[in-house]
């Protein structure tokens, strides 16, 4: 299962990949039907997870009912119990959508909900994140995950993600992110994509952001909070819910 995964993740491209993957989602949902994990975003509980990487094949972390991944479940219980995005009437962009939101997301009718990004073709806006069509000072709250570590200028793109926000307003942006290492490493001249894969984690990803992502932030002009909100679950729900204990939610703020 793992090596067939890899291989699919490897080779079809990612739009292809998201419409396929609504065609198996079902199929999936039935054959893992259990009880030992459980997806907070839907409530539904399986046998086990499915495995998922582009490199390193992570056990039991892409659920079959909404394919959703660590960090988005993460995220989930974050929005859910900690901020008022479920119930506040609030104006929000997200960048390249998720699945496991998208519709969840757009049935909530207190959000004034804008979704875009260049190339997905689920997203509302074709749009550059280094070149925004949108005026300043226009969003509540901005979903950016895993979007940064694809963009060869990502000080532009931040630099556009701070003018659309509104003052006030915060922000959520998720990276792939090696703790261990001091500073962020890229290196352009690196284009083979098995040699990507093996250093920067996937094919399409142009750095490894280090503990330094936070502080580039900073220079921007962002507050940020570095959130660990694992530590305030217990062990048997990270467990449950298939999370990865310790990982960083940077929540920034203008």
């Amino acid at each position: 299962m793992k090596s067939l995964f890899k291989f699919f993740l490897n080779i079809i491209p990612r739009p292809l990949l998201i419409r396929l993957s609504y065609l198996v989602k079902p199929i999936l949902s039935l054959l893992l039907k259990g009880s030992k994990f459980t997806d907070p975003i839907d409530g539904k509980s399986f046998r086990s997870f499915l495995p998922y990487g582009y490199s390193k094949q992570r056990s039991n972390v892409l659920s079959p009912s909404t394919l959703s991944l660590e960090r988005h479940r993460l995220l989930w219980l974050y929005l859910k119990n900690e901020t008022s995005f479920f119930s506040e009437n609030l104006k929000v962009l997200h960048f390249a959508p998720e699945q496991c939101f998208l519709k969840r997301f757009r049935k909530l009718k207190h959000l004034d909900y804008t979704t875009t990004d260049l190339l997905s073709p689920i997203a509302d806006v074709k749009a550059d994140i280094c070149n925004l069509p949108f005026e300043d000072n226009s969003y509540d709250i901005i979903l950016c995950n895993h979007v940064l570590e694809h963009i060869p200028d990502d000080t532009k793109a931040m630099q556009e993600l701070f003018r659309v926000m509104k003052p006030g307003a915060y922000g959520i942006f998720q990276i792939p992110q090696d703790l261990n290492r001091e500073t962020t490493f890229e290196d352009n001249t690196i284009t083979d994509k098995a040699k990507r894969t093996k250093i920067f984690g996937q094919y399409d990803h142009v750095r490894v952001y280090g503990r330094d992502y936070f502080d580039k932030l900073r220079s921007i002009g962002f507050k940020v909070e570095e959130v660990d909100y694992t530590a305030q679950l217990s062990d048997s729900k990270i467990d449950k819910y298939c999370l990865a204990k310790g990982e960083i939610i940077p929540v920034v703020f203008k």
